[in-house]
């Protein structure tokens, strides 16, 4: 039984000095999971006394008022008989408590810290393991007593707010409820039993404790109280006998309280019958008892929680990527990696295994086509345009055969224009590769590690992508200007012949500058002009994809990589300058795994003893 208890005791432990007390709420916590008795009582029901005496000492703060206005985590563990008794704090793990007179003071003092000099409460609780071999193993939680009004110094919601907090320990399923009722009030106006039944209505959680049963008025007694015929719980009432103040003010000790205690129970004729299970040496030991019993019983479920929670903290801890390594190579070698992650997923648009990489076919399927459908040739070949340029082609001395120099100049005007949605198009797949980095870069959780590291491979990328840009316009520019500087000849050559019936195919310089003959000039250019575009159409992409696109897959980060080699160890460690919150929350959530797992293995090794 104490193996199992001292188990709990020392997971709940290690869980309160890792905070996992459902701060978290991302993930279940291991402390929820786990068994524990929260004392619950009206002030000045006795509730004090009961703690110490199970614990077997002096300890808690005393006074008038509410005293208790934090809750207090109360872990009891046994140790060799002859071993001497101490008391640590977690707020303060490396001291040693041998006077139990300074674990009062202390318990008072780090109250303050937290609530001011005031009366007020805090839901922050102290933490207190009492080590000594007169004990059982047990975790209990004192809570703030419930009150019906507020005194001088505190908020007039007080009342709410320490019913709230009560409330919202022992409506967890796991909390063992034990509720401290004096036997010299009536028992129907208990808020201890009050609020038990309603968070806890079949009562399979709470555990009664009768106080001040000496106290009671002479000619009563609280026999059908602890006989369960009053007032039934599901397990038997304990009633308890402390030491009155009288004895608290003379020092009385506990070992002296505890013999009158059992001598009260043993000698009065009406408890007489009811003394062996009486008093706080009892009330310990059912306790402890049921505590294992609760434990055994929440064992599967406790190793079910445990699994899912170590599955949700490999996974996370996977996401945020390992701690960064102390040397340069290591350093490089990380850097690199998560460059290679990049550029990979970078890749997986641009190959169509991620989103984004179809728009770059829209632009040269849809865009491109339409921008030179778009291009206004009938201005430029609108028959005074034609009449102009064929005219000062000539010179002063007019064209004898055809007029090749006017042509040449319709032509290239026209073509010059397709400069445009040739840039236009260098452009458009140039802002989609950019969103693409954008896209990549939000993809790569490692780049969501280090900001500095992401910062600089977005630039490095942004300015990759800036000079392939640059060349693909120069290299598309040039296909517009080829076509201007040289025209194909066959085109001209296959045209027929065109000679008017009846006509003289020998014309006077008047008859080729009428309309007709413009006409027949425009239709030809326009036709060469045609076929220009549709070459273009297809030329286009090619050099665009050549020199952006294949060049983006190829050698995005090749300069980033070159310029890498080059930095200091001191340089490398400013890229992996991780987010501070990323590494206190790795850091948080390694130690918490190492938790979970020491758990794990654990409870296993001793759910499979059973």
């Amino acid at each position: 039984m104490e193996n199992l208890i001292s188990l709990v005791n020392k997971i709940q432990r290690a869980c309160t000095a890792l905070g996992d007390h459902g701060e978290d709420s991302a993930l279940p916590t291991l402390w929820d999971s786990l068994p524990a008795i929260a004392v619950v009582g009206g002030q000045s029901s006795g509730k004090s006394s009961v703690l110490e005496s199970i614990v077997g000492k002096d300890f808690l703060p005393r006074g008038s008022g509410i005293v208790t206005r934090r809750p207090l985590v109360l872990q009891l563990i046994k140790i060799d008989e002859g071993s001497r008794e101490y008391a640590e704090f977690l707020h303060l793990p490396r001291k040693r408590f041998t006077d139990f007179a300074a674990v009062r003071k202390e318990i008072a003092d780090e109250t303050d810290r937290e609530t001011g000099l005031s009366k007020q409460i805090s839901s922050v609780p102290i933490h207190l393991s009492i080590y000594s071999p007169n004990v059982v193993n047990l975790t209990l939680v004192d809570l703030p007593g419930l009150t019906k009004v507020a005194v001088e110094g505190q908020s007039d919601n007080i009342v709410q707010d320490i019913e709230n907090m009560v409330r919202s320990f022992i409506e967890k399923p796991n909390c063992i409820i034990l509720a401290i009722s004096p036997a010299n009030q009536d028992l129907a106006t208990s808020d201890a039993i009050r609020i038990s039944r309603e968070v806890d209505p079949t009562g399979d959680r709470t555990l009664g404790v009768l106080t001040k049963i000496d106290l009671m008025d002479k000619g009563t007694d609280a026999v059908e109280i602890l006989a369960g015929k009053s007032y039934r719980l599901k397990f038997p009432w304990v009633g308890v006998v402390n030491r009155s103040q009288a004895d608290i003010n003379k020092n009385v000790d506990m070992i002296a309280a505890r013999l009158r205690e059992r001598e009260y129970f043993s000698t009065t004729p009406e408890y007489k019958h009811l003394a062996p299970r009486m008093g706080s040496e009892h009330l310990a030991r059912m306790l402890s008892k049921h505590l294992e019993t609760v434990i055994k019983s929440k064992i599967p479920g406790i190793q079910s929680l445990i699994s899912k929670t170590v599955a949700e903290l490999e996974t996370e801890l996977s996401l945020l990527g390992k701690p960064i390594s102390a040397d340069a190579g290591g350093k490089l070698y990380i850097v690199m990696e998560i460059c290679r992650l990049f550029d990979g997923i970078y890749k997986e648009h641009l190959d169509g295994l991620r989103s984004g990489g179809d728009k770059i076919y829209n632009i040269f399927d849809n865009q491109l086509p339409a921008a030179l459908k778009r291009l206004q040739f009938d201005k430029q070949l609108s028959m005074e345009n034609i009449r102009k340029l064929i005219t000062e082609a000539d010179g002063y001395q007019p064209h004898l055969i055809a007029p090749e120099q006017g042509y040449r100049r319709l032509i290239e005007s026209s073509i010059v224009s397709m400069r445009g949605p040739a840039e236009a198009a260098v452009d458009a797949v140039h802002i989609i590769l950019k969103d693409l980095v954008r896209k990549a870069i939000s993809e790569t959780p490692e780049l969501k590690q280090y900001p500095a590291l992401r910062v600089e491979v977005t630039n490095a990328a942004t300015e990759s992508l800036e000079r392939m840009r640059e060349q693909s316009k120069k290299a598309t520019l040039q296909l517009v200007d080829m076509e201007c500087s040289y025209l194909t000849a066959d085109f001209f050559r296959n045209l027929p012949q065109d000679v008017e019936k009846g006509g003289n195919p020998s014309h006077s310089i008047f008859d080729r500058y009428n309309d007709s003959y413009l006409r027949r000039i425009g239709t030809t250019v326009l036709a060469y002009v045609n076929m220009v575009c549709v070459s273009l159409r297809n030329s286009i992409p090619k050099s665009v994809v050549y020199c952006q696109v294949r060049e983006a897959k190829r050698v995005l980060l090749d300069q980033f990589f070159i310029e890498l080699g080059k930095l200091e160890t001191k340089q490398l460690s400013s890229l992996l300058n991780e987010d501070p919150a990323v590494m206190e929350r790795r850091a948080a959530l390694a130690r918490r795994l190492e938790l979970y797992r020491s758990a794990q293995a654990e409870i296993d090794s001793v759910a499979w003893a059973k």
